[in-house]
């Protein structure tokens, strides 16, 4: 399934609205969640405006549904799934997932449309660097890249040293993973005397952190590895739903099988261009365990890119400027200045010396204290507390820590931790 080029944004929308009104003809007769949710609206859609009266679907929501291990929103009988996976439950309880093989071949063909754009090909050898486990991403990532005719090497519990190895002795050529253990991969190299640059990979795709879409970030690990890189985001409950451009700084929905909507942060509306707001995705192919108007928490900046501002042979469609932005749930407001871990992970990264950091923020007498320790290989630690200051507006205590000593994983990586009591 290629990704399809539309002239005009009537056109995609068209393919999209066809697409939504064949899904809800699929699962109301059978999905209790949206025969529920959805009892007295009219189907099929005449546009998506109508869509705007809908209730949305949360992830507590389906979390707090699932009962004795099924999903909350599944559309046929249990026997007919043939995958389960489940979230990192990093914020709560795991969801769990499950798809049919007809759901599952359609996330095949998401990540095929992203690894068409970003030039995978029969001449590339690919490793993923995951643990894998119940997470989909991984998975959904490794069997996409053998379906295009790509040998895809796996190193679920290989150390990072093996990986290095497998990567220098193979001649990898595409790199998938988290931009904090691709950073960490690298460092590993030059512990082992191996110059990562030298190295035969020309692509890193990233996934499961905001990272691929932060300059500084973006900039440590192409310059790490010498490669251009290509940021990634989707979510198990909802699909492989974004990529980014070599020439970064933002994702892209892919709108032939999502319909984002967004809504301001500030009032809860619906967003203006440019505004700060929380990412709403329905799923336009995916009728085994469907969303619709699935509230992410992914806060993002929407950019619609018409037919008339993009080059001969592209599609209109929707830019998210800087990627994902943050969580609503991990927006932290300090001494009344909002602060989103992506922020601190764009000042940090801006030092190369950096090996790993992580930042706590405790509450001392009335006022709220923000330390980070560094593992700063020029042990010069006024340089960052200034570019932290700078750019916060708030007064940060940084202290050097021992290199190595900061956890590192090849998952979702955990750094912030806030400490103060929680107000009632």
């Amino acid at each position: 399934m290629p990704s399809a080029l539309f002239s005009t944004r009537d056109a995609l929308d068209r393919l999209k609205l066809n697409r939504l009104n064949s899904l809800l003809a699929t699962i109301l007769p059978h999905n209790d969640l949206y025969h529920r949710k959805l009892a007295g609206f009219i189907s099929p859609l005449e546009s998506f405006d109508a869509m705007e009266q809908w209730p949305f679907t949360t992830k507590s929501e389906l979390v707090d549904g699932a009962i004795s291990g099924s999903p909350l929103n599944l559309t046929w009988p249990v026997e007919r799934y043939t995958r389960f996976h489940q979230t990192s439950g990093t914020r709560g309880r795991p969801l769990p997932i499950f798809d049919t093989p007809n759901d599952w071949q359609w996330w095949i063909d998401c990540w095929k449309i992203i690894l068409d754009r970003v030039g995978v090909s029969s001449t590339d050898r690919a490793m993923v660097a995951s643990s894998f486990g119940p997470f989909i991403g991984f998975w959904s990532a490794f069997e996409s890249i053998i379906a295009s005719g790509v040998m895809a090497i796996p190193t679920g519990g290989l150390s990072s040293e093996a990986r290095i190895d497998i990567i220098q002795r193979f001649s990898i050529t595409v790199l998938v993973g988290t931009p904090s253990y691709l950073l960490h991969l690298a460092t590993v190299a030059t512990t082992m005397g191996i110059s990562t640059r030298l190295l035969p990979v020309r692509l890193v795709i990233v996934a499961g952190e905001p990272g691929g879409s932060i300059l500084s970030v973006r900039k440590r690990l192409a310059d790490s590895w010498d490669a251009i890189v290509i940021d990634h985001a989707g979510a198990s409950e909802i699909g492989p739903w974004g990529i980014g451009a070599a020439d970064g700084g933002y994702l892209e929905v892919l709108e032939e099988w999502f319909h984002p909507e967004f809504l301001s942060i500030e009032s809860g509306k619906a967003a203006r261009e440019g505004e700060l707001s929380e990412l709403v995705i329905s799923t336009l192919g995916r009728d085994g365990c469907p969303v619709l108007r699935y509230r992410t928490g992914d806060v993002v900046r929407p950019q619609w890119i018409s037919s008339n501002s993009i080059a001969a042979g592209e599609s209109p469609r929707v830019r998210l400027v800087g990627g994902i932005l943050g969580r609503v749930d991990s927006m932290m407001v300090v001494r009344g200045v909002n602060i989103f871990p992506s922020s601190i992970d764009e000042i940090v990264r801006r030092f190369p010396e950096i090996g790993e950091y992580q930042l706590t923020i405790r509450r001392k007498g009335e006022l709220d204290e923000i330390e980070i320790d560094v593992e700063d290989s020029l042990e010069q630690l006024d340089r960052i507390r200034q570019a932290l200051e700078s750019s916060l507006g708030l007064r940060v205590i940084v202290r050097q820590a021992p290199s190595g000593s900061l956890p590192r994983t090849v998952g979702k990586a955990q750094r912030i931790f806030d400490l103060r009591p929680h107000q009632a």
